[in-house]
Order: structure tokens, then sequence, then C-alpha cells
């Protein structure tokens, strides 16, 4: 008992913001029967990234304390996308896209959930049946000024742009999921307070009784500004366990504390302990390892310290095929996709970040001789060994 007490009270408290209506009501219901308890995601990308993982461990751990835990994958809500935190609405998304982009999703998640404790269900089963008669009955439950309320709209409101009608659909539509599923708990991120609280409302009203919502922080990408697919400054569940090794190395140190207490399962009280030099390279580890495997981390680190740490090339380099004899350093770098293009390349080059042959590059002007083997690096992490 005083274990499950335990398990109740992390699960409740470690990487959580807020439970509504309140953290107690919540471990009653837990102590008295099992819950039914969802995450959504919606398929706006091929891949998740490690922000995806916060919500994915919780739900898991809500499925080893024996409740019954289910990952929505939003289907039918991607359709009208949400405009949770967005300047300008998102842009539209096919079937074909929709997907594309869920193909590996079960095996990128699968790295964080336990399927044979978890189900996956898909919302467009669900919202894309109902009739327009159905839709009123939902919206007559929610105000059409609660939904204008929100603090994005009146932002744009303010900045004169447009509040599409389809966007202020989207929170009656997530919210309609808690309906249809009839759960106990909904588990999502602090930018989908809004929506999970529309679910609230919907559950109290349509089907006279309570649900409960926890939210749960959000991590910066690696360079401290909110991780998002557009911005190139995730840590993705696919990447290889040198590239998220490498990645995780390269976050602010001020970020590592989070990682470690929202991603991993090291003890609070261990990641108290660590010294800032040890922290970052615990964490880099203890990621690899949740992702890939302890063998692949000991390897990442290896590779990481021999490139960054004793200055040695990595041990597998791409290769890029110059037919060329001699080329402007500029165009070099923009064939090999060192960089995207060739004012990009130049500026790389102004500022010392580029080497052949391990010497650094001084003058944008230069003519290169092109020989076999030799090997382009710009930045610390971006390497291209030359085949003719």
């Amino acid at each position: 008992m005083i274990k499950s007490e335990q398990k109740i009270k992390e699960a409740l408290t470690r990487g959580v913001k807020q439970v509504l209506p309140s953290k107690e009501g919540l471990a009653k219901l837990m102590r008295k029967r099992k819950i039914r308890v969802y995450h959504g995601i919606d398929p706006t990308s091929k891949r998740l990234h490690i922000g995806h993982a916060i919500s994915l461990r919780k739900l898991q751990e809500f499925a080893d304390l024996g409740h019954e835990a289910i990952l929505v994958v939003g289907t039918g809500t991607v359709l009208t996308g949400d405009p949770s935190l967005r300047e300008k609405a998102r842009t539209h998304i096919s079937e074909r896209e929709i997907k594309e982009n869920i193909k590996t999703w079960r095996e990128q998640a699968g790295k964080i959930l336990d399927f044979s404790k978890i189900k996956i269900k898909y919302n467009g089963n669900w919202l894309l049946k109902l009739k327009l008669k159905e839709i009123a009955d939902i919206a007559s439950h929610i105000s059409a000024i609660k939904l204008f309320q929100r603090e994005m709209f009146q932002r744009r409101i303010k900045n004169g742009e447009t509040v599409w009608v389809h966007e202020t659909f989207y929170p009656l539509l997530q919210g309609y999921d808690s309906v249809a599923l009839d759960v106990d708990l909904e588990i999502g991120g602090t930018d989908q307070v809004f929506n999970m609280l529309i679910g609230r409302e919907l559950q109290q009203k349509m089907r006279k009784r309570e649900k409960f919502v926890m939210t749960l922080p959000m991590i910066l990408g690696i360079d401290g500004k909110p991780m998002s697919k557009t911005s190139g400054n995730c840590i993705w569940i696919s990447d290889s366990a040198d590239q998220m090794f490498g990645k995780v190395m390269s976050i602010p140190d001020t970020l590592v504390a989070d990682y470690l207490r929202l991603i991993t399962r090291v003890p609070l009280t261990e990641i108290k302990e660590l010294s800032p030099r040890n922290a970052k390279a615990r964490l880099a580890w203890e990621i690899v390892s949740v992702f890939h495997s302890k063998k692949a981390a000991e390897s990442a680190e290896k590779e990481f310290n021999k490139v960054f740490k004793q200055k040695k090339l990595p041990s597998k380099i791409p290769a890029a095929s110059i037919r060329q004899k001699e080329l402007n350093i500029l165009d070099l770098l923009t064939k090999t996709k060192l960089a995207p293009s060739r004012s990009e390349a130049k500026r790389l080059i102004v500022q010392g970040g580029v080497k052949i042959s391990g010497q650094v590059q001084k003058s944008w002007r230069k003519k290169v001789d092109i020989k076999k083997g030799m090997v382009v690096q710009v930045g610390k992490r971006k390497f291209i060994k030359i085949r003719t």
C-alpha cells in the first residue's frame, strides 16, 4: 500500500505543472478504481521529438499503475489544425500526408510506450462520422464568446490578423475526444490547457461527470527557443545515437536540469547532486539509452569525446562525389550541401567555421584543388569526405 501511494504521488507530481480541478481529487479516484486516461498527438510531421516523450512517458506511468491508457492520433482534429500558440492559421494537410506522417509513429512511440499496456486510437474514426445535427449539439454546450476570448485569438485580432471560423472548431473537436472515449483524465502540454478544459466542460455537460486535466511543462529546443519542427531545433526520437548525443551536449546549460527531470528517470535527489560539469554528459547518456540502448549510449559518448575532446575525425563521415578538379570554395560548400547557399557559405568562412583537411579557411574567394579523401568540415558537427 505504501509503495502504491508513492507511485501515485510520483505520477501526479514529477514533471507535472498542474492538475485540474485538484490533484487530491484525482489521487482519491485513482485509489478507488482504475481510471481511463488519454493523450493525443496530431500527425503534423513524420517524426516525433523528445518533447513528445514527456507526455508519452507520463501516459506509460499510468499504464504501469494498472490504469487504462490510450494514445489518440489526431487523424480527425489535424484536418482543422490546432491554433494553440499560432500567430496564423495552419496550412491545410491532406489525407495522403496524414497517412505518410503516421507510418512510423508506432515504431517511434514504441521506444517509450509498451503497447501491450496501451491502446492506440484514431479520432478520425469518430469525428469524421459526426453529422451536422451532432456537431451542432456539441457546439451548443460551449459559448462562442469563450472560444474567441482565447489569448492567441485576441492577439491576432489586435495585430490585424484573421481568426478563421474553422480554427474555433478545433477545441470542440479535441474536447469531444474526451466524450467519445469517456475518459477520466487527459494529459497534455501547457499549450493545450484551453483545449483540454473545453473537453472537461463537454464531459461534464454531455456525460454529467468529471474529467481531470493534467498539464506538463514544454521543453525548449537545443537553441533555447520553443521546440518545433519548423525551427530545426528538435532532438528527434528517430535521430541516430550519435546525432542525439551530440544534440543534447549542445543544449544550453540552463536546460539540463529540466531535461533530466522531465525526460529521464534519474531520481530527483540524484539530479540535485550532479555537478554542472557531469550533468550534461549524464543527460546525453540517459537520453540515448532510453531511445536506443545503453550500449549505443556508451558508443555515442566515446565518439563524441573522440571528435570534440580529442579533436579527431568522426569514425563515420558521409561521402560526396565531386567531378571537378577545382572549385571555388563557395561552390564546394553548396555542392556538398554543407551550406544551403553561397551567401551562407561566405558567412561561415568569414566567421572561421570552415575547415578543409583540418585547416581553417579564411578566404571565400579561394579555389580549392579537389582531392580524393579530403575532409571538409563546417562548424563542429558537419563533415563530408570527398570522393572523385
